[in-house]
């Protein structure tokens, strides 16, 4: 705390040295446009007062004295601007500074193109930064064929995606999995809809909903610590200079569903009051009926334990609606109200069939146990018969700028945020072979092993059990911050301090019920013969040439009355739910101290400190199990608690040089942290005595933290281009991972556990990487091949894991983190002219380890993947393209393996879809 009160007496003794100077403030705008040019470089001509555009396009320039000024304003992609102002003491001078975009080319100006402004804007605003980022605005992310934020972020050097029904849903950055980074919105984290981690579904947010993603993979002091790999900042978009309508209205096609895909977008907004207030509001809309075929296997010793086939059948309907409303009171005190509102429905029905039990007859074979299951909804208007997964996430915030009279910057941000997901009447309908049952079997092929049953017999598969679960998880951060920033010195050096507040409350809450059908019924449902069936084989299984056969509808299974008593009779199934419920509260205070300290034009330093001081308050269950796998209730309990806190002092130091005006060298030393996942944490016992099994959370674990060294250079192109390179280390302590104890001694009760299973901390671990990107117009090639371009990036990463056991208690070697990823490559070639625009795009990853099991051979991998996309565009008018998208023209499926790159253990594939439609810009 010395250091953050030291800070804030040298906040109000350098107030003092610029009580007898004005201030400059602007905003740099596209001439064509009317909208911000975020990195702007803007520099006082013949002074060492400089400084660069924020994300929306303002800067603010203190302590110039006072007198006539040039200022000259210059961006990569424009022409340099210069224009004369005055400043009189103890006032604040605003303009405004409007760019022609253009390139210098001998002597021709050469007007950049719709998809380049886009990419000027990211490539300014990068280079401008002084920390190590990437940065993607909107206009770039449309240049590639990407639905929602994930699918965009996969293009960006490092990081790689993991996929749900074809749609990319979490992100893995630099080699670290989603529980190491963090996604924020305008600066503040957001909760997870999920139940058990902290991971944020990506695939929630559409990406024409963002400004600008900006990846923060160096944090400094101002921001919050828990992102070991990165920090992905989704930016809303800002209210414009002036009134815009754009927008976009499609359809498409879905090649495995053979079902059409509907989209649409707008932005609407401008200014009044004479510029004071801004307003944009944004919608959009996505409603995609979408599918999988699906092969998995288990496997012990190489032999194969038990297979399943599956056929899944989705409608995805993604809105997400925005707004920003801005008001600026005068040059030095303003307000922002930000809101956003995603809400995606998924409605499934699956279709499993599993073989189990095998017994090996020796003639291509073998006598086997199936089971037949329905998985669906009931037969209300808003479930229609399917499974529904109602995920919402909202966020909030009002916002404060405001500069006082001495120069002081002072910001402050309220914000709540809610993350929820609900699952109301999620149904399951079972049946299972009474005999067994003869089946073509050969596991040789232990990648497409061949199962299929030789004949149905519904008389034969009988009633084994019907479900129905309802399922809630809610996630609300309340959070507040103030900043205050001074000015110091020359070549816009300030000093800034602040300090943060913010509290999670998280629960889930669920429950699972098992009915037995009574009386008639009982008769009705006895059998699939009874109950009736339908044959959900496919001849073109994208998976393989397997059959999934015959099941009870999904209408059946809706239309069943299970609250009637008098039909079914109704059981808590409490190992199902009881042990998993829980609420948790958690409270991070949070302040720090930093100078951004120039001691040129050209060399910049960021010193800094950050302390967190975190509290966790869980509460949960305990679920015993008798001899019988009966619900002990005398022993099981609720409102099990527990409270812990733990304090973090994490200090940076940033480096940036410029070489010249386009070239850029970054080093950076950080200490970050990745709060252990929610469900680890809660102080849960599940005892279960017929198996003679333990299951148990863990209070006392300690966050993983990280120490990283990271160095770029980037080389920036007057065409709109970039090169760069760099490599970063990164030392982690106390990762985690779950742990199987043999033969467990339980403290609590005295008896011994065949197994114990609890989330543990590892020891050290370690993780080195290098990176290279390349954004060029190859320009200099003669005619129509000047119009191409070439995006590319690849990312070598490698780790290695200590402390980690096997279940015999022997430390495991040569085993790398969770989510490290060898190889990513992104390679994209685009043309584009004045009407015509079309991009050919490759994203590849190696395989990684995903999950860590008892010993080598029930490690889960990732297998690689290999997705291919392409879109093209025409302008009809300058206001008005068609364009035209194709994803995943690879048929990449997503595939799991186990131990072994040989031995399946899912294999889902998506198949190809398409879109085509009209984007408008008025």
């Amino acid at each position: 705390m010395k250091i953050l009160a030291t800070t804030f007496f040298a906040l109000f003794l350098g107030a003092l040295t610029y009580a007898q100077t004005g201030q400059l403030t602007g905003v740099v705008l596209d001439s064509e446009s009317n909208l911000a040019l975020p990195g702007a470089t803007v520099q006082v001509e013949g002074t060492t007062f400089g400084t660069s555009a924020n994300q929306f396009g303002e800067f603010r320039l203190a302590g110039l004295p006072a007198g006539e000024h040039v200022l000259v304003v210059s961006y990569i992609g424009y022409q340099t601007a210069e224009i004369d102002f005055a400043i009189e003491a103890f006032q604040t001078t605003a303009i405004e500074v409007v760019l022609e975009s253009g390139i210098l080319t001998g002597e021709e100006v050469v007007v950049l193109g719709v998809g380049l402004r886009g990419q000027a804007a990211a490539l300014n605003q990068q280079r401008a930064n002084a920390n190590i980022t990437n940065v993607v605005a909107s206009d770039q992310v449309g240049r590639f064929p990407d639905a929602n934020v994930g699918d965009a972020l996969k293009r960006i050097p490092g990081i790689t995606t993991q996929v749900d029904q074809g749609e990319a849903r979490f992100g893995l950055i630099r080699g670290t999995a989603p529980r190491l980074n963090s996604v924020t919105i305008n600066g503040e984290r957001i909760p997870s809809a999920e139940a058990e981690d902290r991971t944020v579904q990506l695939d929630l947010v559409p990406a024409d909903m963002i400004q600008s993603i900006e990846v923060n993979k160096a944090v400094t002091p101002d921001m919050d610590a828990d992102a070991i790999g990165a920090s992905v900042n989704l930016i809303t978009r800002a209210a414009p200079n002036g009134l815009r309508v754009s927008g976009t209205l499609g359809s498409g096609y879905n090649f495995l569903r053979d079902e059409p895909i509907y989209l649409g977008s707008v932005v609407v907004g401008n200014r009044f009051a004479d510029g004071k207030l801004g307003v944009i509001v944004s919608g959009s809309i996505h409603d995609h009926k979408l599918g999988s075929h699906n092969y998995e296997g288990e496997w012990d010793g190489g032999e194969l334990d038990e297979f399943q086939i599956r056929l899944y059948e989705l409608q995805r309907i993604r809105r997400s609606v925005s707004t920003t409303i801005d008001y600026n009171f005068n040059e030095n005190n303003s307000i922002t109200f930000k809101a956003l509102y995603n809400h995606r429905d998924d409605w499934e029905n699956r279709f499993r069939v599993d073989f189990d039990r095998f017994d090996d007859q020796g003639n291509g074979t073998a006598l086997a146990r199936i089971q037949r299951e329905t998985k669906g909804g009931v037969g209300n208007d808003r479930v229609d018969y399917r499974r529904l997964e109602d995920q919402r996430a909202m966020a909030y915030s009002l916002a404060g700028q405001h500069v006082t009279s001495s120069g002081i910057e002072v910001d402050w941000v309220g914000a709540y945020a809610k993350a929820s997901e609900k699952r109301p009447n999620e149904r399951y309908i079972a049946f299972e072979s009474a005999d067994e049952v003869l089946i073509a079997f050969d596991p040789s092929n232990t990648k497409f092993p061949v199962i299929e049953e030789q004949s149905f017999d519904g008389g034969n598969m009988e009633l084994d059990e019907i479900t129905e679960e309802r399922q809630y998880t809610e996630d609300i951060d309340k959070s507040f911050r103030l900043n205050l920033e001074l000015p110091v010195g020359e070549y816009a050096s300030y000093l800034k301090a602040g300090a943060s507040f913010k509290q999670k409350d998280k629960l889930r809450d669920n429950d699972f019920f098992e009915y037995s059908p009574i009386g008639s019924l009982e008769d009705e449902l006895a059998t699939m013969a009874s109950a009736g069936s339908i044959d959900k084989t496919l001849s073109d299984y994208e998976a393989g040439n397997y059959k999934s056969g015959n099941f009870v509808s999904e209408r059946l299974l809706g239309d069943l009355d299970l609250q009637n008593s008098s039909l079914f009779e109704k059981e808590a199934v409490y190992d199902e739910y009881f042990a998993d419920n829980f609420e948790a509260t958690e409270t991070v205070v949070g302040g720090y101290a930093m100078t951004n300290y120039a001691f040129n034009d050209r060399f910049s330093v960021i010193a800094g400190v950050r302390l967190e001081a975190t509290e966790i308050d869980y509460t949960g269950n305990q679920l015993v199990l008798d001899e019988d796998g009966d619900f002990d209730e005398a022993a099981s309990r609720e409102g099990i608690s527990n409270t812990e806190s733990y304090n973090n002092v994490m200090p940076g130091l940033h480096a940036r040089f410029a070489v010249d005006a386009n070239t850029v060298i970054r080093a950076a030393w950080t200490n970050t942290i990745a709060r252990p996942n929610y469900y680890d944490l809660v102080p849960y016992r599940a005892v279960n005595r017929e198996d003679n099994e333990l299951g148990e959370g863990n209070p006392l674990l300690e966050p993983t933290t990280s120490m990283n060294f990271d160095f770029m250079a980037e080389r920036y192109f007057s065409n709109v281009g970039l090169i760069s390179g760099g490599v970063f280390f990164k030392s982690l302590q106390n990762y985690i991972y779950v742990f199987e104890d043999k033969d467990y001694v339980d403290a609590v009760t005295g008896n011994t556990f065949d197994s114990r299973f609890q989330p543990k901390n590892g020891d050290d671990a370690t993780l080195f990487g290098a990176e290279i990107a390349i954004q060029r117009q190859l320009d200099f090639l003669p005619g129509a091949l000047s119009n191409l371009g070439i995006y590319l990036n690849y990312t070598y990463v490698t780790s290695s894991a200590d402390g980690i056991r096997n279940e015999d208690g022997e430390v495991r070697t040569d085993l790398d983190l969770p989510g490290t990823a060898e190889n990513t490559l992104n390679a994209s070639l685009s043309y584009e002219d004045a009407k015509f625009s079309a991009r050919l795009s490759l994203n590849y990853t190696t395989d990684y380890i995903d999950e860590i099991g008892e010993d080598a051979s029930f490690d889960r991998y990732y297998d690689e993947q290999t997705f291919v996309d392409a879109n093209a565009a025409y302008a009809i008018t300058s206001k008005l393209r068609f364009f035209v998208e194709a994803n995943n023209l690879t048929n990449q499926p997503l595939r799991f393996y186990q131990g072994s790159q040989d031995f399946t253990m899912q294999s889902e594939y998506y198949s190809y879809r398409m879109n085509a439609g009209l984007k408008f810009d008025f």
